[in-house]
């Protein structure tokens, strides 16, 4: 299974597209800037919008160490650390989001502070109790076993700890379409509902602090960017397209009609570890 979601998600080729896609931005491959990269490394639905949104929720200390699941290449992991001023470790299943990651946070000399691991979620290179603070953004729906993430999660993660999550959970509409950007069958598409979901933190130990629903979030974004595309302009979110190429318009079709049928749900929820 898991070789199939990494299949789905890397192609080989992902620094080449990358850097061609910044140079018609008219940037310099060598010289990026967390700004200039957003378009490309948030990549989760709403992209920069909601990896601030979820940050402005957070309180996150100089001396914090975070862990970001299934951190891509790297985006909100950078993110955070510039905006905190902390430490941040990602992990991710796939090699080669690793390995641009790196890359792209050694251009922008972070070293110091964000740091990326080849790792599955449910199997952490971690030890106990080793961060003060987890988040994770539209990565659950390639895992069947919400259990063993949230309780490797609370693992890793010091008492009293918090997990943020923006996830999409499975609304009461239609089976979904594939492909989408996070699957290309329903084989590897693993939505749970937000009373499941809610069901699950729970049973894995965690305190639901905060639990939305942001559909109307997910409309308006489309709806700015859709009008941004008819005036010409490049939309504000342009990672399905670098990571996915020729079948993205699909899949974000069918994602976007997900979410207006109610067969998508997306959610941002904040949690503590109990104890």
């Amino acid at each position: 299974m898991g070789h199939n979601v990494v299949n789905h998600y890397s192609r080989g080729d992902l620094l080449l597209r990358l850097n061609a896609a910044l140079a018609d931005d008219g940037v310099d491959p060598s010289r990026p800037q967390i700004d200039t990269l957003a378009p490309y490394d948030q990549f989760h639905g709403r992209g920069l919008e909601a990896t601030q949104e979820i940050a402005a929720m957070l309180k996150v200390a100089p001396t914090d160490h975070l862990l970001d699941v299934g951190s891509g290449i790297g985006g909100p992991a950078r993110y955070m650390a510039h905006r905190f001023g902390c430490r941040v470790t990602g992990v991710d299943l796939t090699a080669e989001y690793c390995e641009v990651a790196r890359h792209l946070t050694r251009l922008l000399a972070m070293e110091s502070q964000v740091e990326f691991e080849l790792g599955d979620a449910l199997a952490m290179p971690f030890a106990d109790a080793t961060f003060d603070g987890a988040y994770s953004m539209n990565v659950s729906m390639n895992i069947a076993d919400k259990a063993a993430l949230y309780g490797e999660v609370r693992r890793v993660l010091k008492p009293g700890s918090w997990l943020m999550l923006s996830e999409l959970a499975k609304g009461p509409g239609a089976p979904l379409d594939y492909p989408t950007p996070w699957a290309a069958t329903a084989s590897t598409s693993f939505l749970a509902t937000p009373e499941e979901t809610r069901n699950s933190l729970e049973a894995a130990g965690f305190e639901i602090v905060q639990f939305r629903e942001t559909t109307e979030a997910v409309k308006s974004y489309g709806a700015r960017s859709r009008a941004m595309v008819d005036r010409g302009e490049k939309p504000p979110h342009r990672a399905v397209q670098l990571m996915h190429g020729d079948i993205a318009p699909l899949a974000m079709k069918n994602t976007v009609r997900g979410v207006a049928e109610g067969s998508i749900i997306p959610v941002e929820i904040l949690s503590r570890k109990r104890g």
